[in-house]
């Protein structure tokens, strides 16, 4: 046989190759270190996925959906131990500081763990952290096998969990559903990679492209569906921004509208702190709010906004730059935009805005004054249109979602 290295199934997407059976970083077509693999062992563990490695690989995915929002700057992580073809023990993440999935499964399964096999969306860890690695706890365990979903991108593990447990002696298969688990944890990814959230642009619009009326109207662009799906996606990010703009026209309370779900961190970003004292986004009882304005703007309102419990933030320049970083220190790794068309148009060009999700409503409004949802780009040839890469389109109600990601 021969055991020469090999790369295949290249996504350049999401800055991925795989290399020896594990997804690692691609840049500039080179490869980056991962530890060593055999190719026979890429394709024991390469063929040997199944329906039922699929639908266990999907329980993960489920399991760690139960925890959307709460777990930045770590990723959603879920598992489930098997023997004999029955779960016998299964765990999720919960949040940041917490026991890691497979730690609430090995002890759900107890000494059922002995000999079984164990699905995880994500690479068990191999370095101490605020918990204990996991690599060493399946081990402990005497599991057989571990059945992963992709690669943690993270250099802390990026195949050193996957490699501890060969060299232990316990049979790894590594990418089930490494496409859905993959989406999963796309802001995380991005976040190690990149050194910043993933932004995402959330807009509505009519068929003829406007977000209001003529006189800044907006309620309500979309259908109760589609209202419905934004709910989910603020649940599902670590923080929202709005521009000065949006508070004072449509005064939004921002949050996930869900009994028991995650709110985000709402954040206004004002130069002048030009904004109603009665906003709706000063209430902090169902959900924080941050400020971000810049040095020595409107000193009483700075005051009022402190006894409400917000929290007012100056900088010395206010950019979406500038906001994108202050957030990757607080550790978040989505960052969600709901903005206006010049603020959305200022975080494109810098860089802030990595996705966009479009809701498009069958309606025609008109008005040759009517916002749109981004502002000018300085754009003035259609050869200098950003072509979303990656589109999907899905029918919501009577809507349509458009989500595509920006070139990088």
């Amino acid at each position: 046989m021969d055991n020469s290295p090999v790369v295949t199934q290249v996504d350049t997407s999401l800055n991925y190759t795989q290399k020896d059976g594990l997804i690692v970083r691609f840049s500039s077509g080179e490869v980056a270190p991962t530890p060593v693999v055999s190719n026979s062992q890429t394709q024991d563990s390469m063929s040997r996925e199944t329906d039922f490695d699929s639908r266990m690989m999907q329980r993960c995915l489920e399991l760690a959906r139960r925890a959307l929002g709460r777990t930045s700057p770590n990723p959603l992580v879920g598992a489930v131990v098997v023997k004999d073809g029955e779960i016998v023990g299964e765990g999720f993440h919960p949040r940041a500081g917490e026991p890691h999935a497979e730690v609430f499964a090995l002890r759900a399964a107890g000494v059922g763990a002995r000999g079984a096999t164990v699905y995880v969306n994500l690479e068990p860890c191999n370095h101490y952290g605020r918990t204990p690695p996991c690599s060493a706890g399946l081990i402990e365990a005497g599991v057989a096998k571990v059945v992963v979903g992709m690669v943690d991108p993270n250099p802390l593990v990026a195949g050193g969990g996957i490699a501890r447990l060969r060299a232990a002696g316990v049979e790894v298969v590594v990418g089930v559903e490494t496409e859905a688990c993959q989406q999963l944890n796309e802001a995380f990814v991005h976040r190690i990679l990149y050194k910043k959230p993933l932004g995402i642009l959330k807009y509505a619009m009519t068929l003829d492209g406007k977000i209001a009326t003529t006189a800044g109207h907006s309620a309500w662009v979309t259908n109760q569906a589609a209202r419905s799906e934004v709910h989910q996606l603020r649940a599902a990010c670590d923080a929202i921004i709005v521009g000065g703009n949006t508070v004072r026209q449509d005064n939004p309370f921002l949050t996930s509208h869900q009994v028991g779900a995650h709110n985000p961190l709402r954040v206004v970003m004002s130069r002048q702190l030009n904004l109603p004292e009665t906003a709706r986004l000063w209430d902090t009882q169902e959900a924080p709010t941050l400020v971000l304005t810049e040095v020595g703007a409107n000193p009483d309102l700075q005051k009022t906004l402190l006894k409400h419990g917000v929290e007012v933030m100056e900088l010395p320049v206010l950019t979406p730059q500038h906001a994108m970083m202050h957030l990757y220190e607080q550790g978040f790794c989505s960052v969600l935009w709901e903005c206006g068309g010049n603020l959305a148009a200022s975080a494109i060009a810098q860089g802030a805005v990595q996705k966009v999700m479009a809701f498009i409503a069958p309606k025609i409004i008109g008005g040759s004054h009517a916002p749109t949802p981004v502002g000018d780009l300085g754009f003035t040839s259609m050869t200098e249109a950003l072509p979303l890469e990656r589109v999907r389109w899905r029918v919501v109600g009577s809507d349509c979602l458009v989500e595509g990601y920006l070139p990088q």
